[in-house]
């Protein structure tokens, strides 16, 4: 079984960019697709999806696109931020929290009759 604890931060860029290409091309090959096919449901040339799976460097938007045709783009969600809510409001909010119920006040009904 391989290693899958990778230390990227000991590797060069380079490493890291051979990696990648690896990477897609590994799962280009498990689609079945060839460099032409992907790069057409990319909407880029066979070159650019040559360079990256050498190892070379292409723009990010291309490597999205790349992403994309591959179906792999959910390995972008370790980007995702979520908002943070500080203690301070948080016991803010706590305090505010409704802690009973009601009933309604009983207004008289008004009627439609001259009485």
């Amino acid at each position: 079984m391989e290693n899958t604890n990778i230390n990227w931060s000991n590797k060069s860029d380079q490493a890291i960019l051979e990696s990648i290409g690896a990477y897609v091309k590994q799962k280009r090959l498990e689609i079945n697709k060839t460099q032409a096919q992907l790069a057409l449901e990319a909407g880029l040339n066979r070159w650019t999806v040559t360079q990256i799976e050498k190892g070379e460097a292409i723009s990010l938007v291309s490597l999205i696109q790349i992403m994309r045709a591959l179906d792999i783009l959910h390995l972008l969600d370790i980007f995702s931020t979520k908002e943070k809510i500080s203690p301070l409001l948080l016991a803010k909010l706590a305090k505010k929290k409704k802690q009973r119920a009601r009933s309604p006040i009983n207004k008289p009904l008004q009627s439609d009759s001259s009485w």
